[in-house]
């Protein structure tokens, strides 16, 4: 009798369910999580195509934005070189009109074979599409032909075709 005890008092701990989360917990974890994708928006009226193509992508409700992991967007407009930004990881807030890229973050302005092209490294960047804006307050280098600039806080506007360099700038012509 005393060993049958013993084994309902072992078994009655031992599937013991789980302490439940609260409401908050639940909120804190990924609504839908897809892998491999790849997206297209499309601005019919101006001709402007924005692509993505993420390794994993992970939307979170409460806060209401979407996690993309070893990232690559793309942004073509007619009459202006293309860009491109890499990260390993970016968060989109507001539908789109926030995006924050950390982590080995490469921009690109132009075709790989454009000569003119410039190219951005940082840690950091802060993307505002529908006014293609790129800033960062994080050390930059930027290369085009021979040159190289390094400095502290960068702000591109692809409209004007224009990069104002905020504080520290060196650059070095080889």
């Amino acid at each position: 009798m005393l060993g049958l005890t013993a084994l309902a008092l072992w078994f009655d701990n031992v599937t013991e369910p789980l302490p439940s989360s609260t409401d908050s917990d639940l909120y804190q974890q990924p609504d839908y999580i897809a892998e491999n994708i790849s997206g297209l928006r499309v601005e019919y009226a101006q001709s402007i195509q924005h692509v993505f193509h993420a390794k994993k992508m992970s939307h979170f409700i409460n806060q209401d934005f979407t996690k993309l992991n070893d990232v690559d967007f793309m942004y073509f407009k007619p009459d202006t070189p293309p860009f491109r930004v890499s990260a390993n990881q970016a968060e989109i807030h507001e539908n789109g009109k926030n995006i924050f890229l950390n982590g080995n973050v490469n921009a690109i302005r132009g075709t790989d074979q454009d000569d003119k092209k410039i190219i951005v490294k940082t840690e950091s960047l802060h993307l505002i599409p529908d006014q293609e804006i790129v800033k960062t307050d994080q050390q930059v280098m930027i290369t085009r032909l021979n040159t190289t600039i390094n400095a502290t806080g960068l702000e591109f506007n692809n409209k004007s075709n224009t990069i104002e360099l905020l504080s520290r700038v060196r650059a070095v012509d080889r």
